[in-house]
């Protein structure tokens, strides 16, 4: 699955294009280098996001092409905030 939609379904970054913006602006990391949209997310990858003030570090569990809001939060690990 594309970066900018595992990003969008796990909750992670609300919507897909403000993922793929976040991309571009080299603020999405995938195992410390940085990455484009269309980076293939894998169970393991670490995925580190510099939104804001408050920069996320998570361990991706499982790819799933839709999860519901409860199930979101399953398909990653936070590693620290």
């Amino acid at each position: 699955m594309r970066l900018d939609k595992y990003l969008k379904v796990s909750r992670l970054i609300k919507r897909r294009t403000v993922a793929n913006d976040a991309c571009d602006a080299d603020r999405i990391l995938v195992n410390g280098k940085a990455a484009r949209a269309s980076y293939a997310v894998k169970e393991g990858d670490i995925i580190e996001v510099a939104l804001g003030s408050n920069p996320l570090r998570v361990r991706v569990k499982s790819v799933s092409e839709f999860a519901r809001k409860e199930e979101a939060s399953s398909l990653y690990e936070i590693l620290s905030d």
